[in-house]
């Protein structure tokens, strides 16, 4: 085969498969939208190429070769796959498959996400998750991750998403410090030993509250993390904000206010404007925000304590 044979490329066989069905090049060339000169020269280049006669030149037309014959049969059967691409892709009939990169942050995996993740790949086996667990924001743009699930009222400008739920905050302390059916006195709760998240969530509202009207010298304890906070109020280290999907569901933990409304954050899924209509990334998205949205009344803290929950007020006195 020569070198140019080898360089044949999809347009040639459209040029001959149009020649062999209106067996004339003027009528060819129209189909093409190209002129008549251009589809005579090509047509010479193509058989030189090739090294043989495509085509026999009849008062009916032209008629194609035995070699004609079997390109024009290849052309059809490219011409019809791409055609049933296509149809395809525009009736979204392409299964979701692949791997799906996802971006969030330990406390939300753990508590919330884990369950999903499993239920999304028992119904979509052909997809695979890669969980990407950090505090930091991905860089969707850069494609770090094709979808980011965040806690936060200021998602970027960049991406799009959804907002399923917005995760309520309250104050819990360990239930055998409080054990009666009355509210602790608001007085008590500020003289309480304190655990907070660090200086680097200065972003989160329960950190500001806490900074802006609890005594220093009460934090006992901060850390990097909010499984760790909750750990922490569960060993009776202190009291501290927890989201109420995480302080609710353990039993050694009893709310000592209700949900405070300045304190809660918008839940987030998001992925890039140029990633969202991709079949795997849809589904994602679809199914993720079902799933939070059955959830909302448990991530929205709209369950009551069993004793009556009194609103705690910062106190103008005592430290804070």
């Amino acid at each position: 085969m020569t070198p140019a044979a080898k360089a044949l490329a999809w347009d040639d066989f459209r040029l001959i498969k149009a020649i062999a069905e209106e067996r004339a090049l003027p009528a060819a060339a129209h189909a093409l939208g190209i002129n008549h000169s251009t589809v005579f020269r090509r047509l010479g280049q193509i058989e030189e190429a090739l090294g043989v006669k495509l085509f026999e030149r009849h008062r009916s037309g032209y008629v194609a070769t035995p070699a004609g014959e079997e390109m024009v049969l290849l052309a059809g059967r490219v011409d019809e796959d791409i055609t049933a691409f296509t149809r395809k892709l525009a009736g979204q009939e392409i299964k979701p498959a692949g791997e799906l990169r996802v971006a969030t942050n330990d406390t939300l995996l753990v508590d919330l996400l884990t369950p999903l993740f499993s239920k999304f790949l028992a119904q979509c086996p052909d997809i695979r998750l890669d969980i990407l667990v950090g505090n930091r924001a991905a860089n969707l743009s850069k494609r770090d991750a094709d979808v980011a699930i965040r806690a936060t009222d200021s998602p970027p400008e960049t991406l799009v998403g959804r907002k399923p739920a917005r995760i309520a905050w309250a104050l819990y302390g360990r239930a055998e410090d409080f054990p009666g059916p009355e509210p602790a006195s608001e007085n008590d709760l500020w003289q309480c030993p304190w655990v907070s998240l660090g200086e680097q969530f200065t972003m989160m509202s329960a950190v500001r509250y806490i900074a802006r009207h609890v005594a220093a010298e009460r934090v006992v304890y901060k850390l990097n993390t909010v499984l760790g906070l909750a750990e922490a109020v569960e060993a009776g280290i202190g009291i501290g904000f927890l989201p109420c999907f995480i302080g609710d569901a353990r039993p050694g933990l009893k709310r000592l206010a209700p949900p405070d409304p300045r304190l809660a954050a918008d839940l987030w899924i998001l992925t890039h404007p140029d990633m969202r209509h991709t079949p795997r990334v849809r589904l994602f998205l679809d199914f993720i925000a079902t799933e939070i949205a059955r959830l909302k009344p448990q991530i929205e803290g709209e369950r009551r304590p069993p004793a009556a929950e009194a609103e705690m007020e910062p106190s103008q006195s005592g430290g804070v």
